[in-house]
């Protein structure tokens, strides 16, 4: 983990993950990428608006990206660039992350909200739509160090290797130890055939398997966070088609808004 972009709307989670990045680089020896993103109204692209005062607005964006970079590198000592667009985020961030070879993205989470477990938010959007990790970081939440790594998944249904593979990178970078566990509804005991590519996956790493029984998946996930003490959680999310999307609600979505520590999700 060299590399982290943090993407910012200048909120003030936006700033509590921007300050959890610098201090997860500096332990790491890492480096930072602040971007951000922003769009200028329809009422003013439509309007009689001068070239110059757009150029004002970028210009005015740009200066306040490369102060908080020279006032998080002072404050952590770690290298920090900026970069900000007027694009779309999802498109522009990918372009950020090929540019600077980044390892993840880090983004501010909004406590838990109605309309946000309804609807989601940037963070969430970007959690369904990137093929790259994200890290969601809770509000209030600060870096503390990473040796406790709890992976949610369901072993039964198989984790592919290239999941393996980026969890396997990431524990071995931050020195942490994972717990593989899997919420069940009916108990079936794990067999060498259900663990055969974790274990191979995560060969060097310092992992053991939890499997517990319970309709309540998320409560069980809240509940191990806690038993467990984990720094970080780590879920995969699934693509759903539009109709499966109105029955089924991304578990790693509710648990990005309603998670008490980092999230961090790895896609396919």
């Amino acid at each position: 983990m060299k590399t982290l972009i943090v993407a910012t709307d200048f909120s003030k989670e936006a700033e509590n993950a921007l300050q959890y990045a610098g201090a997860a680089a500096q332990k790491l020896q890492g480096k930072v990428v602040i971007f951000n993103a922003f769009n200028i109204s329809s009422h003013t692209g439509n309007s009689l608006f001068p070239a110059s005062a757009v150029k004002e607005m970028i210009a005015y964006n740009n200066a306040i990206l490369q102060r908080k970079a020279d006032d998080l590198a002072t404050e952590f000592g770690i290298e920090v660039h900026c970069e900000s667009s007027m694009m779309e985020l999802d498109e522009e961030l990918d372009k950020a992350i090929e540019k600077y070879k980044a390892d993840l993205v880090v983004m501010g989470m909004a406590p838990s909200s109605l309309s946000q477990d309804l609807f989601g938010n940037t963070t969430t959007s970007a959690i369904a739509k990137l093929k790259f990790p994200v890290l969601a970081i809770p509000a209030g939440v600060s870096f503390k160090g990473i040796k406790k790594i709890l992976f949610a998944c369901d072993i039964l249904r198989g984790v592919e290797q290239e999941i393996l593979n980026k969890i396997k990178t990431f524990a071995m970078g931050v020195g942490a130890q994972v717990e593989v566990f899997s919420v069940q509804n009916k108990l079936k005991a794990l067999t060498a055939e259900h663990t055969a590519r974790i274990d191979e996956g995560l060969q060097d790493v310092d992992y053991a398997y939890k499997n517990v029984v319970s309709t309540k998946v998320i409560q069980a996930i809240e509940d191990e966070v806690k038993a467990f003490e984990a720094d970080i959680l780590i879920m995969v999310p699934h693509k759903y088609s539009f109709w499966s999307s109105l029955v089924h609600q991304s578990k790693t979505r509710i648990m990005a808004s309603r998670s008490e520590i980092p999230l961090l999700s790895i896609a396919l």
